[in-house]
C-alpha cells in the first residue's frame, strides 16, 4: 500500500508556500488573468513578426470551421497554390473539400468494415477490437490516405461541389455514422461467431455499404460525376471547359504525380531508428489503395529538405501539434511565448522523443508552410497557412518560431527529387508495422 497524504503533509506544503514572498502577488496575477495571459512573455511575442526571406504567394486561406478535416484542406491547398500559379487564377479559389470528404467517409467505412472481418476472431476485450471500436471512422487523415482518395476518385473545384452544413459542422454525420458501424460491427461478427456462409457475409456487408452511401448522400450531397470548370483569371479573362469529370480535372488542371510525394517524419524515440521506414497497422481508407508510409529523419535533415521545397518555390503540407504553445488569436506558434515554468517555479522540460512517448504531444494538425526566414544560413522562423479562417492570426496566417518546429513538427511531404540517392532508396524499403495507438498515427483522430 502506497503512502497516502498526511495532513501535516498538507499544513507543511503550505509552509513551504507562505516562505516565498511572491507567493500572494502570483496567485492573485494566475488565478485573476488565467495561465495563459499570466506567462506570456511579450519579448517572444514581439520576435514573431510575419516578414520572411522565402516567401510564397499563396492567396487568401480556407476555413475548415467545426470539422477536423485539416489534412485535407492542407492538402487540397498545396494543390491550388500550383493550379493557380499554372493558370494564372485568383488566390480565393478553392478545391473541394467536400467532395474528398464524401469519399473519405464512404471508404473509411468500408475500412472499418473489413477490418472488423480480419479482427472477428479475437474478443471484445482484445486492445486491437477495443480501438477499432473506439473510434470506427473520423475527420482525420494521413497524406497518404489524402492520395489514395485522389488517385480513385480525382478532385474537382469547390464550385462542382460545395459545403453544407455536415460538411462545415461533422459531429453529427460522425456521431450518427459511427453508430451505424458499430451496429454493423456487431451483425458481421456474430454472423461469423455462427460460421455464416462467406457469400451471405460478403452480401450482408455489401448491403451495410449501400446504407452508408444512402446516408452520405443526404448528409453531403451527391458526389458530382461530371461538371463544367469557369473561372476569370488574374487578367479578368474569361475561361471555360466543359464536362470534365474529376479525374480529368485533376490531371488537366492540379496535373501532379502524387507518387513523387513522400511523407517524412521526426520521430526521435528509441522505437523508431532514423533512415528506416514505418507504417501503422489498421490505419488508412482505400482498401488496396496507397499504404500509409513514413520515412523517419532527424531533425536537421527533416529541415533541410523543407526549406529546399520552398525554396523552389513549392509549399510544403505538414502534421503538428498545433495546441501547444500556441496564441491562436494572434496566429503565433512558439515554445517561448508561454513561460509557465518559469511563473510556477517547476522544471516542465521534456525532450521530444519523452513528449511522445508519454502522451504529452501528438500530431493533431496539418497546415502548409508557404515560407521561411532564413538568417545567417539557419531558419528562424516559418510562414504557415492554416485552414481556420482569416479571424485568426495575419488574415489566417500563423507564423512559427523554428524552435517550435524542432519541438512540435513530426511530419512534411517531400518531392522525392529534394532526397539525395541515399534516402530515396531507405524511403522505398519495406516498411516496419507500428501498433494502430502509435504516435504517428494520431493525425487521423486526434484532429483540430
Amino acid at each position: 500500500m502506497g503512502k497516502s497524504i498526511s495532513l501535516d503533509d498538507v499544513q507543511k506544503y503550505q509552509n513551504n508556500l507562505n516562505e516565498r514572498k511572491e507567493a500572494k502577488v502570483l496567485q492573485r496575477a494566475i488565478s485573476h488573468d488565467g495561465i495563459a495571459n499570466a506567462s506570456t512573455d511579450f519579448k517572444a511575442q514581439g520576435k514573431m513578426d510575419p516578414v520572411f526571406s522565402v516567401e510564397l504567394d499563396t492567396g487568401a486561406v480556407a476555413n475548415q470551421k467545426r470539422s477536423g478535416r485539416c489534412w485535407i484542406f492542407a492538402a487540397l491547398n498545396t494543390m491550388r497554390h500550383h493550379l493557380a500559379d499554372v493558370f494564372n487564377i485568383k488566390g480565393d479559389f478553392e478545391l473541394s473539400q467536400s467532395y474528398t470528404f464524401f469519399w473519405d467517409k464512404f471508404e473509411k467505412s468500408n475500412w472499418f468494415l473489413e477490418n472488423v472481418l480480419k479482427t472477428a476472431d479475437q474478443p471484445l476485450t482484445s486492445r486491437k477490437v477495443a480501438w477499432l471500436m473506439e473510434t470506427p471512422q473520423q475527420d482525420g487523415g494521413q497524406w497518404d490516405m489524402l492520395c489514395a482518395i485522389v488517385d480513385k476518385y480525382g478532385v474537382a473545384p469547390k464550385s462542382a461541389m460545395p459545403e453544407t452544413a455536415n460538411s462545415n459542422d461533422s459531429s453529427s454525420l460522425n456521431a450518427v455514422l459511427n453508430l451505424k458501424l458499430r451496429k454493423d460491427a456487431s451483425v458481421l461478427r456474430k454472423m461469423i461467431s455462427e460460421d455464416a456462409d462467406d457469400k451471405d457475409i460478403e452480401a450482408k456487408k455489401d448491403e451495410m455499404l449501400n446504407e452508408i452511401y444512402r446516408m452520405l448522400v443526404y448528409a453531403l450531397g451527391e458526389p458530382v460525376k461530371e461538371f463544367d470548370f469557369e473561372y476569370r483569371d488574374k487578367d479578368k479573362n474569361y475561361h471555360i471547359d466543359k464536362n470534365l469529370t474529376p479525374k480529368l480535372f485533376f490531371d488537366k488542371y492540379v496535373n501532379v504525380n502524387l507518387d513523387d510525394y513522400v511523407s517524412i517524419i521526426n520521430s526521435p524515440t528509441d522505437d523508431k531508428p532514423y533512415n528506416k521506414t514505418y507504417t501503422v497497422d489498421m490505419l488508412g481508407n482505400v482498401v488496396d489503395g496507397r499504404q500509409v508510409k513514413h520515412l523517419n529523419l532527424d531533425i536537421d535533415e527533416f529541415t533541410k529538405l523543407a526549406v529546399k521545397q520552398l525554396e523552389n518555390g513549392e509549399s510544403v503540407w505538414f502534421g503538428s501539434d498545433v495546441v501547444q504553445k500556441s496564441d491562436r488569436k494572434n496566429g503565433i506558434l512558439d515554445d517561448n511565448l508561454f513561460v509557465e515554468d518559469e511563473m510556477f517555479d517547476v522544471d516542465l522540460s521534456l525532450t521530444k522523443a519523452e513528449q511522445l512517448d508519454y502522451g504529452q504531444s501528438v500530431m493533431d494538425h496539418a497546415m502548409v508552410l508557404t515560407g521561411v526566414d532564413i538568417v545567417d544560413g539557419q531558419p528562424t522562423k516559418w510562414k504557415v497557412e492554416n485552414s481556420w479562417g482569416d479571424k485568426v492570426g495575419t488574415k489566417g496566417y500563423f507564423v512559427m518560431s523554428h524552435s517550435w518546429f524542432k519541438k512540435f513538427a513530426y511530419q512534411v511531404v517531400i518531392n522525392k527529387k529534394y532526397l539525395s540517392d541515399a534516402l530515396q532508396k531507405a524511403q522505398s524499403e519495406k516498411p516496419v508495422l507500428l501498433d494502430p495507438w502509435d504516435p504517428m498515427g494520431t493525425l487521423a483522430f486526434n484532429e483540430k
